[in-house]
Order: structure tokens, then C-alpha cells, then sequence
């Protein structure tokens, strides 16, 4: 006999363990949650530097999509890893708590004002849920809660190339900015994270781990859903697959796909909406003609310019060895120390070509030489620094499209990274500037050589970036929210599937371009945004 639920959570991501929570706590209804990943207990994910040498080393907290091939990067692909883990992005992120600019929400509300009965997705709209959400160690004010479960926090631990880093940018007449989530994100700072004394706190900890107990509550892990029961264009169940077998459940509310922006896709097309015609092509009935699913993919972009140190700073050979030992018994007895921290504790949010215009690149300092293995193998390893560099608002839009219709195939991604002319134009100026950064004291007296990029050329940078160019980690907008009448809104602006009933997107593919940041604190919101739909709050 099969199970009946109130509602279903497909995805234990950010959006989805927000979203489950509130059904459970705030709904009192009937829960399950199927999340294709594995659990989120593990030592190296919850300290904040461990979750990169699983990264490097290949873990089964990670799913690997390896692009097709990009005829603009002269038929390069890109390996782009997502989180298989319970808690999804904030299991294994960098950690940095980044909500954009309010002008981003804004953008969606004018997007999504031609919807009969809209809500508002403008920045007063949102900034609600963010405050309710974060409970920040540092600040509580008009732009900030204390009292929520994520917690948000300061740095454990700066290193001293960090805050070189910062000091050269304010050289170069950027101002510091001590909360780029304040009343202004331009300047150079540090950011805040997503952790506790040392511990990450992940979607999971913070939503799902206190209803461990609640009966109303189940969480299925390592079940990956096929498909979307459909009946008279109503959304009742699913279909997911698990060690066991084969499994059919249903619900009497509604079903919220929540599985990303790669996943949430495929798992509509494999359900029978999308484009008709590629899904004619795999031989999918057609329950609703959407041409917008699987469209519209965009991620921020990322090259870096990298340097080696003339002496013994950063993180290098820090995780090996006698500083192995050092490092982890400081944190074992004291909290405190290097283990406190990502590595990635300072940023800025710049315009290279117009100062005083919207910020146009974000950038991370990491206070090691930040290569692949055939860089590092040519050039050798050692102490360095990188100025890890992403456009934030790109021009270039990709796609996600079925492989077939045999459910655990991987979908085919084209994320188009710097096709547009713009967005290369941009990226070179972006690497012009930060390689004047490296220039700039204090980090000046402490660069023996820039070992990346080398041509300074816009022939040599263009080549550089076709070469080293991958993701930022934030793909969104593949089954995005738009207005009545836009024939790529797979959703109107209440996340509802259109013509389908009981069927809502609650993850970053639904919003209708990229945020000017960081994507976990956003997702977060839509799952909070989401369970006041659902509930009739909104």
C-alpha cells in the first residue's frame, strides 16, 4: 500500500530544509523529505576547512557534473560539483553568508509584477525572512536578526595575507566595508559565515536537526527521485528510487521540488513538463509544454589571478604534518586557530571601469596558490596567494537538457561562461585590476612573481580566462518565476508550476536572474518564502 503524506520535499537543500521545517513546525503537517545525498554528520564537513580536501580528493558528499563541450573555450569542459548531502550548498560551501543587493530583488518584483495575483519580491519584501532567518553574533539592527537559527559569525581566524589583501584594495581607493551586508556592498572586508566556534552550520543543523524527534517528520536519504506523479494536472506523488528498490508515495497537500538548479529540471522534464519537443525526442508523454524549463541557467564565472609568496605566509602545508597536529590540537582545546576558518576570510565588491557604479566583480583572497593539478605540476607548489574573481551580474545564459529518459542519467549542462563579449570584456578588466592589486602594498613586498596570468595582453587574458575559467558554485534560474504571458515563466510569482497544481520549484532555479552574491543566504529565503505560500501566510 502506498504512503500518504501531507506534503512532500523533494531536495534537502537550503530551500528545501527551510521549507520543511516551517511545514513541520509552523504547519503541524505530515513531512517527507527525500534527499538523494547522504547524511551531514561528518568530521571534515562540519570544520570549516575540511569540506576542500574532500572536494580535492573526491568524496560522496559531491556530484559531479561534467559540462558538454564549450566551442567559445576552444571545446573545454567543466567539471562543476554539487553538494549530495543532506543540507545540500551549506554542507559543503565556503560558508560566506552574502545576500546580494537589495536592487536584485527588486529587479525580480519588476519582472514579476504582471502575474494576477503576484507578491511582492522586492527587497522590503524579502528582508524580512532574511532577519528572521539569521541569527548573527555581530549585528542586530534594522538590516539584521539575532534571534534566528542560522547562525552568522564573524572569522575565527584572519590570516595575515587577508588582511594585506584588504589594506591594498583600500590603496587603490576602495573603502573598507565592514558588513557587505549592510547599507552598502561596495569595499574591501571580510566576510561573515555560516558557522559557530569552529562548527559549520549548514541548513541541516540549523532547520532539520532540531525535528529530529518530531513524528511528523520523516527524511529519507540516497533516494533519488525519478519522477512527478501527475494526475489531471495535479501533482499527487512521486516516484523514487532507493537501495530498497522501487517506491511510489503520495500526498494530499502539495509536492515542492526543491533539487537545485541542474536537478530540479531534469526531474520536470522526466515528469513530462518542459519542452515539448525535447521531450518528444526521448520519447516523454507531454503533461505540460514549458519551453522555459532547463533555459535561462546562469552562474557567476570565476578566474583567478595567483602569485608566490617571497616568504612563509598562507595556508600552505598548513594540513600536513607537524601544523596538521598543531592546528588540530589548538582547536581540539581552545576553539581557535587556523581550523576556524575557510580561508576565504576577506572579499570585495568592486567596479573596476566606474568606481562609483554597482560593484561588477566580487572577489575572494585565498591565501594559497589556487591552481589545478597541471598548473600546480607546471609551475610547482609553495606559499602563494590568489585573487579568486567572478562577475556577478553576466550577460551569458546556458541550459540544462535530458540525456535520455532513463532517470539516472546525468543531464547535459552548457553553462556558456564568458561567451558573451561583454562578459569577457569584463572579466579582463577585472583581471587588470586585481593584478594591480597584487602590485599594491603591503601585499607588494610579498609577492616574489605573479605565475598567473602572465600575458597582460587582452589576447593573453582572453586565452587565460578560456583556459582557467569554471564555476562559483551558484548555478539558478533554470525553471525560473515570471509573468503572465512570458512564455520562458516556468513559474508565476508564487513558485507554482504553471498549469500544474500542487506542484511548486522552491530552490535557486526559480528566481528570474542571478543575485549580485552569493546564493546559500538567498536560497534560504525562498525555502522560508515558500512554506508562507503553502501555509496561506502570503
Amino acid at each position: 500500500m502506498n504512503e500518504t503524506f501531507d506534503h512532500i520535499v523533494i531536495g534537502g537543500g537550503s530551500a528545501g530544509s527551510v521549507a520543511t521545517s516551517r511545514l513541520v513546525e509552523d504547519g503541524g503537517g505530515r513531512v517527507l523529505l527525500l534527499e538523494a545525498g547522504h547524511h551531514h554528520r561528518h568530521p571534515l564537513l562540519d570544520m570549516p576547512p575540511g569540506v576542500f580536501k574532500l572536494l580535492k580528493n573526491g568524496s560522496k558528499f559531491f556530484k559531479t557534473h561534467l559540462s558538454e563541450p564549450q566551442a567559445h573555450l576552444d571545446g573545454r569542459r567543466s567539471e562543476i560539483p554539487q553538494g549530495n548531502v543532506l543540507g545540500g550548498g551549506s554542507s559543503v560551501n565556503g560558508q560566506a553568508y552574502v545576500r546580494g543587493r537589495p536592487s536584485d530583488y527588486d529587479d525580480w518584483n519588476d519582472v514579476l509584477r504582471g502575474n494576477n495575483d503576484a507578491i511582492g519580491w522586492g527587497w522590503d519584501d524579502v528582508l524580512p525572512h532574511f532577519k528572521r532567518l539569521e541569527g548573527n553574533q555581530k549585528f542586530n539592527d534594522d538590516l539584521h536578526g539575532a534571534d534566528g537559527k542560522l547562525t552568522v559569525s564573524d572569522p575565527g581566524y584572519i590570516d595575515d595575507i587577508a588582511r594585506w589583501f584588504v589594506q591594498a584594495l583600500q590603496a587603490q581607493g576602495e573603502p573598507f566595508n565592514p558588513d557587505f551586508n549592510g547599507v552598502s556592498q561596495r569595499g574591501a572586508g571580510f566576510f561573515q559565515f555560516t558557522y559557530n566556534k569552529g562548527q559549520r552550520v549548514s541548513a541541516a543543523y540549523a532547520f532539520l536537526d532540531p525535528l529530529k524527534d518530531n513524528p511528523n517528520l520523516t527524511i529519507r536519504l540516497e533516494a533519488e527521485v525519478q519522477r512527478i506523479i501527475i494526475e489531471n494536472n495535479r501533482a499527487v506523488g512521486v516516484v523514487y528510487r532507493d537501495k530498497t528498490g522501487l517506491h511510489e508515495v503520495r500526498c494530499q497537500g502539495e509536492v515542492i521540488l526543491s533539487a537545485g538548479a541542474f536537478i530540479t529540471p531534469k526531474i520536470l522534464m522526466l515528469s513530462g513538463i518542459g519542452p515539448a519537443d525535447h521531450l518528444a525526442e526521448h520519447g516523454i508523454e507531454v503533461v505540460a509544454d514549458l519551453p522555459g524549463v532547463g533555459q535561462n541557467l546562469k552562474d557567476h564565472p570565476d578566474v583567478s589571478v595567483v602569485a608566490r609568496a617571497n616568504g612563509p605566509y598562507g595556508y600552505y602545508g598548513q594540513d600536513r604534518g607537524w601544523n596538521m597536529l598543531r592546528n588540530g590540537l589548538e582547536f581540539k582545546l581552545f576553539r581557535r586557530g587556523r581550523i576556524t576558518t575557510t580561508g576565504l576570510e576577506a572579499a570585495c565588491f568592486v567596479n573596476p571601469t566606474n568606481p562609483e557604479a554597482p560593484p561588477t566583480h566580487e572577489a575572494y583572497c585565498i591565501p594559497v596558490m589556487y591552481l589545478d593539478d597541471d598548473w600546480l605540476k607546471r609551475i610547482g607548489d609553495g606559499h602563494g596567494m590568489s585573487i579568486q574573481m567572478v562577475l556577478l551580474k553576466p550577460d551569458s545564459t546556458g541550459e540544462v537538457r535530458l540525456a535520455s529518459a532513463d532517470p539516472s542519467a546525468m543531464p547535459l549542462i552548457s553553462p556558456n561562461f564568458l561567451k558573451e563579449q561583454s562578459d569577457m570584456d569584463a572579466m579582463i578588466a577585472g583581471l587588470r585590476y586585481f593584478r594591480q592589486t597584487m602590485d599594491t602594498q603591503p601585499l607588494a613586498s610579498r609577492i616574489k612573481e605573479v605565475v598567473a596570468p602572465l600575458d597582460m595582453s587582452d589576447a593573453g587574458l582572453a586565452a587565460h580566462c578560456r583556459k582557467v575559467v569554471k564555476t562559483n558554485y551558484h548555478p539558478v534560474g533554470t525553471a525560473r518565476m515570471g509573468a503572465d504571458g512570458d512564455d520562458m515563466a516556468v513559474l508565476d510569482a508564487r513558485m507554482r508550476v504553471r498549469t500544474i497544481q500542487g506542484l511548486r520549484v522552491c530552490d535557486m532555479s526559480a528566481v528570474p536572474d542571478i543575485p549580485a552574491g552569493n546564493t546559500n543566504a538567498p536560497a534560504m529565503v525562498l525555502g522560508d518564502r515558500c512554506a508562507d505560500l503553502v501555509l496561506g501566510v502570503l
